[in-house]
C-alpha cells in the first residue's frame, strides 16, 4: 500500500470518528451522514453493556451518545458507555435508574477515562442511589440503605 493511500485512508478514519476536517474530494453531506450512523451503532453496542443507562435514556439514549461521543474515537463498547455515564453525571444528567450501575461498576473495576480498565485489587466503596456498593477480595457487595 502507497504512502499516499495509507495517509488518505487515515484521514477519512479520523473524520469519520474523531471529528478531523472532511477530507479533500469527499461528500461532507455524506460523511456526516456515515458518521452519525457509526455513533447510533456505538449506542447500540454500549448499551449491551450500560443496559440499565440505555434504559432510563430510553428513546434519547443514542442521542446522548452521540452528544457525548462525537468526535472522541471508540474505546470499546464498555469504555464508550462509561464515558457516557461520567459525562451525564458530571452534566447533572444521569437519570436516577443508572446510578447503582455505574457506582457498582466503579467499585468493581479501575478506569481513568483514558488507559485499559482494569479489575480493583484494593477494596472500594461506592455511594448509589439509596445504595453502598462495596468490593473486597474481589467480590462486589450491595448494601441497601434505609431511609429514616
Amino acid at each position: 500500500m502507497s504512502a499516499g493511500l495509507a495517509a488518505r485512508q487515515a484521514a477519512l478514519v479520523d473524520a469519520l470518528v474523531a471529528g478531523a476536517p472532511v477530507p479533500d474530494g469527499f461528500d461532507p453531506v455524506r460523511l456526516a451522514t456515515t458518521r452519525r450512523a457509526l455513533l447510533r451503532k456505538r449506542a447500540g453496542e454500549a448499551a449491551r453493556h450500560w443496559p440499565l443507562l440505555a434504559a432510563a435514556l430510553g428513546p434519547g439514549w443514542p442521542a446522548a451518545v452521540a452528544e457525548a461521543l462525537d468526535g472522541v474515537p471508540p474505546g470499546g463498547s464498555l469504555r464508550d458507555g462509561w464515558d457516557v455515564a461520567r459525562w451525564l453525571r458530571a452534566a447533572g444528567r444521569l437519570p436516577a435508574g443508572a446510578v447503582d450501575e455505574l457506582a457498582a461498576r466503579e467499585v468493581a473495576t479501575r478506569y481513568d477515562g483514558s488507559g485499559a480498565y482494569r479489575a480493583r485489587r484494593a477494596p472500594a466503596v461506592r455511594r448509589g442511589r439509596g445504595s453502598v456498593f462495596v468490593q473486597v477480595g474481589g467480590r462486589t457487595l450491595r448494601l441497601r440503605l434505609r431511609n429514616r
